[in-house]
């Protein structure tokens, strides 16, 4: 089955688009990568989906955004078919992340009861009637239902993909957030590990941005100018996340804006050369302590990988681990999650869960995701 798979994660660069062929069944299966496509978010989009990240936002705002995000993953979905000389009427299935403007998956109390939540934006039906092609949406809140933290999901794939009989692996990605799968030898679907890091570029752009008006830290060459104040990177390193066992998520709540004040008195070099350490120590901290096996190889995707301060940072602070970017097993490092979700949606499409619990937390498997008709 030809499958296209959509995602856009909290870093909000843009619209990644995969398109893969899938075949078999099980921990068995194929995938061929056919296409793979970034479409940047505009500028005034970008600012839209900000302003309805864990803020207090219009209710008009919000569904008017919902329904233009499915505009334009369409439009990516199409163009990337075109620009690659794909045939969207030989694509079977889309499966669409959506953009995520808030996660609980701790749950809190609310109105005498204790609720977990999360919205994704982005309406599948928009995508399906648009394209013509029946869309897997809205992944999360099936696992939620269950249990479970509604993330991470992607551990499904990763063990899929980077499973090996006698080499200890972690599966990392370097978004917005900072997620990993770890994969001891030989281990079974049961016995992942995986949770959120912390962030992953989150803190580095935002500095970015605020400071010079750029996106993010093309090639680290700010970080490279800054001096990292260690005195500030060990105190945030105490926070309670870093300790808490897995299953854990985070996301804008926990990193948004007010977390950027750690930074304040800092020159704008030396901030983002500090945010880019701290980010690398959340990696090998989380690694340390919560992997309880030798680590033989840590496979990095996502934009962090094309940091080369960071995964710097990340190799120094992991000695006698062999780290790599899944470009190096034949992966795309900027399209890996846009892959996990066209391979989510496969297993929906047949009727079969793809939630670990173990990753996630959740009571038991479940099918995952809404089914929208073309």
């Amino acid at each position: 089955m030809r499958v296209a798979g959509v995602m856009s994660g909290t870093s909000l660069d843009g619209i990644d688009v995969a398109i893969v062929d899938i075949t078999g069944r099980g921990w068995s299966k194929k995938i061929a990568t056919v296409a793979t496509s970034t479409t940047p978010y505009p500028k005034r989009v970008r600012e839209a989906i900000l302003g309805v990240s864990n803020r207090e936002a219009h209710t008009g705002e919000i569904a008017r955004l919902g329904f233009l995000l499915g505009e334009l993953y369409a439009e990516a979905i199409t163009d990337a078919c075109r620009k690659h000389g794909v045939a969207i009427a030989d694509v079977a299935l889309i499966g669409c992340h959506g953009q995520t403007v808030f996660h609980e998956g701790q749950g809190r109390q609310y109105l005498g009861r204790r609720v977990a939540s999360t919205l994704q934006l982005g309406e599948g039906g928009v995508v399906a009637e648009r394209t013509g092609v029946p869309v897997i949406s809205n992944f999360r809140v099936r696992d939620m239902a269950a249990g479970g933290k509604g993330a991470p999901l992607v551990p499904y794939v990763d063990y899929l993909l980077f499973r090996h009989a006698r080499r200890g692996r972690v599966a990392l990605n370097l978004g917005g957030i900072g997620n990993l799968t770890a994969i001891a030898p030989g281990a079974s679907p049961d016995q992942v590990i995986a949770f959120d890091t912390g962030p992953g570029n989150m803190v580095i752009d935002a500095l970015v941005q605020r400071h010079t008006g750029k996106m993010f830290d093309r090639g680290g060459r700010l970080a490279a100018r800054g001096t990292v104040d260690r005195s500030l990177v060990q105190p945030l390193l105490r926070a309670a996340f870093y300790r808490a066992q897995p299953p854990k998520t985070a996301g804008r709540e926990e990193y948004g804006e007010a977390f950027l004040n750690h930074f304040s008195a800092l020159a704008p070099l030396d901030a983002i050369a500090t945010a880019t350490a701290f980010t690398a120590e959340t990696v090998a901290v989380g690694i340390r302590r919560h992997v309880p096996w030798k680590v033989d190889d840590l496979i990095v995707a996502g934009g962090g990988a094309h940091n080369p301060v960071l995964m710097n940072g990340i190799k120094a602070l992991l000695p006698g681990v062999a780290v790599m970017t899944t470009a190096e097993l034949g992966i795309s490092v900027d399209a890996k999650e846009a892959i996990a979700f066209a391979v989510l949606a496969y297993e929906t499409r047949h009727g079969r869960p793809s939630n670990l619990p173990s990753a996630t937390g959740a009571h038991r498997p479940v099918v995952l995701g809404d089914f929208s008709p073309a």
